[in-house]
């Protein structure tokens, strides 16, 4: 038995490329995760926990056994407060439950019930997945909470209903690109207010030792715009290329076009497919780690930790968020 360390606090995947974010956000977005009962979510933390004070492996666990306990315990425990995270908040539902809500939305989007019903489910399980992977150090409160599935809800659903009159005498493809729009606009809406606490205070900067040394609003932009373009193009897949295949497929069987449990089915495949693959590759786009210069920072942020002996050239570092 090798006596190396195993860093827990890294990913076991190299996290300056692209391919080893992958393989991370596949191993942590694993919609198998969810069907863990809870005392084997218990049984994780306890080896991980473990391990954390004796450095030593526990018996019978080799280090394959660790990392798939430490991926498990944060599939489910909030990093930050060590709490059990509600079922449907945490990144490992994100599968299924967008696999649900994306077909509704793209079956029932020329109704204007159909079309409020499924964006009020699409903002309501987007609120609970942002207060559930919440930062320990910037909590969401109560009333931005509400607020926020409120505007998004708004946004989207109004730009769904104007899309959907606008469409109404155009190609059959351009209705089914609506739903698409809806999410789009609703992230680039939702997201920045949710975490406009950072845009105005600034995002928290750490040094290569983890200490705190300053708060970014310049950075904290940069880290938004990130996740708002990582969710974009999570959505992308599944509510752009399905319904083009939707379209290829009921114009050339019209049994698919007269069957709503055909086409339910069909989407359903064709939407799990995307998401299963989309969910992990898009969160990779952008590091979850990333490292700032001093030199890019804010002049009076620059002259603070000039004075505290860091050099323009040095590299700070922030958690970009999800």
């Amino acid at each position: 038995m090798s006596n190396r360390v195993i860093n827990l606090d890294e990913s076991r995947f190299d996290q300056t490329t692209y391919i080893g974010r992958a393989k991370h956000f596949f191993v942590t977005t694993n919609p198998l995760n969810i069907l863990a009962s809870d005392a084997q979510l218990d049984e994780a933390k306890r080896i991980v926990e473990t391990y954390r004070q004796s450095k030593v492996l526990p018996q019978g666990v080799d280090e394959d056994r660790l990392w798939r306990a430490k991926y498990l315990m944060d599939s489910a425990f909030h990093p930050d407060t060590k709490e059990k995270m509600a079922l449907i908040g945490r990144m490992s539902a994100q599968v299924p439950g967008n696999l649900i809500i994306t077909a509704g939305m793209l079956t029932w989007y020329k109704t204007t019930l159909g079309t409020v019903f499924w964006q009020v489910i699409n903002q309501s399980f987007n609120a609970t997945v942002n207060y559930t992977n919440r930062s320990g150090d910037k909590p969401i409160s109560t009333s931005r909470l509400l607020t926020s599935f409120g505007i998004a809800t708004s946004s989207a659903t109004a730009t769904a209903l104007f899309l959907n009159s606008m469409t109404k005498r155009m190609p059959p493809m351009a209705g089914r690109l609506v739903p698409f729009a809806a999410v789009a606009a609703a992230n680039c809406v939702n997201l920045p207010f949710m975490r406009s606490t950072e845009i105005e205070e600034g995002i928290q900067l750490y040094d290569k030792e983890g200490n705190k040394v300053a708060q970014s609003p310049k950075t904290a932009k940069t880290a938004i715009a990130q996740v708002v373009l990582s969710r974009v193009f999570m959505a992308t897949p599944g509510m752009v290329l399905v319904p083009v295949l939707m379209n290829y497929f009921e114009k050339k069987y019209p049994r698919v076009r007269a069957s709503l449990p055909i086409q339910l089915g069909l989407q359903l495949i064709f939407i799990g497919t995307c998401l299963t693959f989309a969910t992990p590759m898009c969160c990779a786009i952008f590091p979850q780690k990333s490292a700032v210069k001093v030199g890019s920072l804010e002049p009076s942020l620059r002259e603070k930790l000039a004075k505290e002996g860091y050099k323009e050239t040095d590299d700070l570092f922030y958690n970009k968020g999800l």
